[in-house]
């Protein structure tokens, strides 16, 4: 007879949005989130529990100092806490993507997009410390960002 400890444990698999000390809502958050999915997928990885929190600049700022001792500003910072799912806290700058989206000249909802998929392409493990990784990391923002489009 099988007990109730001997039951596999399924992985919560949930996509949340929040905003911590701005107001964002995320437009059409039911088709970010299938997009999301897919790349996750594409990439033959799990989901798991999955959380974007927008954020201003000095509150990823105080983030960046406090856990990771870096005393700049950034767009995007990840937090895995798995590694057999996409798992983690993925903190994004609102500042930061307004002001890449006019440097870049792209829409806002284009660049929060990049960065959303940058995140998530980073808690599956990808990096961007050589100039071989930026050009991949690119290379599949640029193809999710595609697929988001279509």
């Amino acid at each position: 007879m099988t007990s109730f400890n001997d039951l596999p444990i399924k992985k919560e698999e949930t996509i949340n949005f929040h905003s911590e000390d701005l107001e964002l809502s995320l437009e059409n958050e039911e088709q970010s989130c299938s997009w999301i999915k897919s790349a996750i997928q594409e990439e033959g990885h799990q989901l798991g529990n999955l959380n974007f929190i927008f954020c201003s600049d000095a509150y990823l700022h105080k983030i960046n100092v406090e856990y990771l001792n870096h005393d700049t500003f950034t767009d995007v910072i990840t937090f895995p806490y798995s590694e057999t799912h996409v798992e983690g806290d993925v903190f994004i700058s609102i500042e930061r993507i307004r002001e890449n989206a006019k440097s870049f000249e792209v829409s806002f909802e284009q660049e929060l997009h990049r960065v959303i998929i940058h995140g998530v392409l980073h808690l599956m493990g990808l990096s961007d410390k050589t100039s071989e990784e930026k050009k991949l990391m690119t290379e599949k923002e640029n193809t999710y960002l595609r697929l988001l489009n279509s």
